[in-house]
C-alpha cells in the first residue's frame, strides 16, 4: 500500500461513488442509502432454541487462522505468516515477515527508519515509529501510532519493518496534503462541513450524525471549537478507513448493506476502541 492517489479513496474500480453513497443500478429507482435493508435470509434464528448462547459457541467462519483459540503468539518469536487481519484465515496476532526497502526509496526516508531500528532488528517498535514521525514534524499520539500500525500491518503486534514505514510515510504525507487543502482559514483545525469535504475527497460518505459524532470525539476542546486538528484529523481518518475497508470486506455487493457473525463484529471493531 502505498497511500491514496489523492481524490481518489478506495474505489472498487473506475471512477466509483463515494463509498455510502447509492451504488449505482442496472434499472429501476434506486432506493435511498440509508433505507431499511432486506430482511437477511427470512425470519431470524430464535435465542434460547437450539442455537448457542450470543457470543458463545464456535462462529461459523471465524476471525483468524486455525488454531485461533490458543494463546496470542508473544512478540519477537517467530510465527508464520498470515495474510491480513480481516482476510480469511488472518490473525490478529499475526507475526510479521521481514522485508525490505523497495528499490529507488528516498535515503533520507530509509535512513529515518534505520535511525529508529537501534538494535538492528529490522523493525521498529510503537514508541521509535512515534519518534521517527516526530523528525519530520508529525507528532502523533501513541494511540494514533498504534491504529497506524495496526492499519497498515493487519496485526497487533505493534511492530513494523521498511516496507510498512514506507507505506505509512507516504500516506501521511498525503493525508497532511488533504488536510492543508480544506484547512482553508489556516487555522490549523477544520470543521464539520471541512471535514466532510476531505472524506469525500478519501471517497468515504458519512452522514450528518456520523459526522458530528467524528468531530465531537477528535474534537480536542470537547466539541467546544467544533473543530478538529491535524493529529486528530489522522486519528479520525484511519477510523474510518479501517472501518470501512473491514465493512466492505462484507459487503460484497457493494451494496450498503453487510451481515457480521458476533465473533467478527467484535474483531472488526474493538482494535479501534483499544488501540
Amino acid at each position: 500500500m502505498a497511500g491514496y492517489p489523492p481524490g481518489s479513496g478506495y474505489p472498487y474500480g473506475g471512477a466509483a461513488p463515494p463509498y455510502g453513497a447509492a451504488p449505482p443500478h442496472s434499472g429501476g429507482a434506486a432506493p435511498p442509502y440509508g433505507a431499511a435493508p432486506p430482511t437477511y435470509g427470512g425470519a431470524p434464528p430464535t435465542y434460547g432454541g437450539g442455537a448457542p448462547p450470543y457470543g458463545g459457541g464456535a462462529p461459523s467462519a471465524p476471525y483468524g487462522p486455525p488454531g485461533a483459540g490458543e494463546k496470542p503468539p508473544k512478540e519477537g518469536k517467530a510465527q508464520p505468516y498470515y495474510a491480513p487481519y480481516g482476510a480469511a484465515g488472518a490473525s490478529p496476532f499475526a507475526a510479521l515477515v521481514p522485508s525490505q526497502f523497495p528499490p529507488g526509496t528516498d535515503p533520507n526516508v530509509a535512513a529515518c527508519f534505520h535511525a529508529a531500528d537501534r538494535d538492528g532488528s529490522g523493525f521498529i517498535d510503537d514508541k521509535e515509529l512515534q519518534q521517527a514521525l516526530s523528525s519530520y514534524n508529525q507528532s502523533f499520539s501513541l494511540r494514533t501510532v498504534h491504529l497506524l500500525m495496526y492499519l497498515f500491518t493487519g496485526t497487533n503486534v505493534r511492530k513494523i519493518g521498511p516496507k510498512e514505514f514506507i507505506s505509512v510515510f507516504y500516506s501521511l504525507q498525503n493525508w497532511r496534503s488533504i488536510f492543508e487543502r480544506f484547512d482553508r482559514d489556516r487555522s490549523g483545525k477544520i470543521d464539520a462541513s471541512e471535514l466532510r469535504e476531505a472524506l469525500l475527497s478519501l471517497g468515504y460518505a458519512v452522514s450528518p450524525v456520523v459526522l458530528d459524532l467524528l468531530v465531537s470525539k477528535f474534537d480536542k476542546s470537547g466539541g467546544k471549537n467544533n473543530a478538529i486538528e491535524y493529529d486528530n484529523f489522522i486519528e479520525c481518518c484511519l477510523t474510518v478507513k479501517g472501518l470501512t475497508d473491514k465493512f466492505k470486506e462484507k459487503d460484497t455487493m457493494c451494496s450498503g448493506t453487510a451481515t457480521f457473525t458476533y465473533e467478527s463484529f467484535m474483531l472488526t471493531v474493538l482494535p479501534f476502541l483499544i488501540a
